[in-house]
């Protein structure tokens, strides 16, 4: 497959692993995040571009897809970028919660919106989002479960809207990710049921690419035991 492919969120440890996994199917990649030293160290990889942004604000990420254009066309969104708060009900505060929303769903709505419109424009396209294993049962920390629940709702209803004009948008629906970070916490149990980046990026890219042209509308899970 080769073609562009537009990944917030990129410098975080899943992001990392997708653009490797675009990279070695010869996607060329558009790397987007906040700016800072680990973004710079994703773009340093040949075929990766840096495309530093704030993606909560529509008129950041509007310019952040004018330096896209002038990149490559957009062929695939993978939304990733996202954020994770723990914390009880009681605990929840408006600073939280606004946290939160913006940058698990606010934030995908903009780049769907921004991605969308070029795709339409060059005869389809395919776009990724990533909800959570919590957004659709389990416990979980109320304002992390919602803000990711809207997501699966809104690559439902946008995979029903775009499939007109040759857009399929699917969903991944991961839990426990095996990270550096999530290490620091996970006990041995958990540790070792955890889902390594590298297995969630094979999802993801099959879901951007050819093989899965009937595949629109889905909530895909990829959180095996954990």
């Amino acid at each position: 497959m080769s073609g562009t492919a537009v990944i917030t969120g990129a410098a975080g440890a899943l992001g990392q692993a997708v653009v490797a996994e675009f990279r070695h199917r010869g996607w060329q990649v558009v790397a987007v995040d906040r700016p800072g030293p680990a973004l710079d160290g994703v773009a340093g990889d040949e075929g990766v571009h840096a495309v530093p942004a704030e993606l909560s604000s529509r008129d950041e990420v509007q310019r952040a897809w004018e330096e896209v254009d002038r990149i490559g066309p957009t062929d695939a969104l993978v939304a990733l970028a996202g954020g994770f708060r723990p914390g009880s009900l009681a605990d929840l505060t408006e600073e939280v919660w606004e946290e939160l929303w913006q940058s698990n769903t606010t934030s995908v709505l903009w780049c769907c919106q921004a991605a969308a419109a070029r795709m339409a424009d060059a005869g389809g396209g395919t776009i990724v989002t990533v909800g959570s294993k919590t957004a659709v049962g389990g416990k979980a920390p109320v304002a992390h479960a919602v803000s990711k629940a809207a997501v699966v709702r809104m690559s439902e209803l946008l995979a029903d809207e775009l499939r007109p004009r040759g857009i399929r948008v699917n969903c991944v629906l991961p839990s426990v990710i095996d990270t550096p970070a999530n290490r620091s916490w996970m006990s041995a149990d958990l540790a070792a049921r955890a889902v390594a980046p590298a297995a969630i990026a094979a999802v993801i890219a099959f879901l951007a690419g050819p093989d899965s042209a009937p595949v629109s509308g889905a909530r895909v899970p990829v959180y095996g035991d954990s």
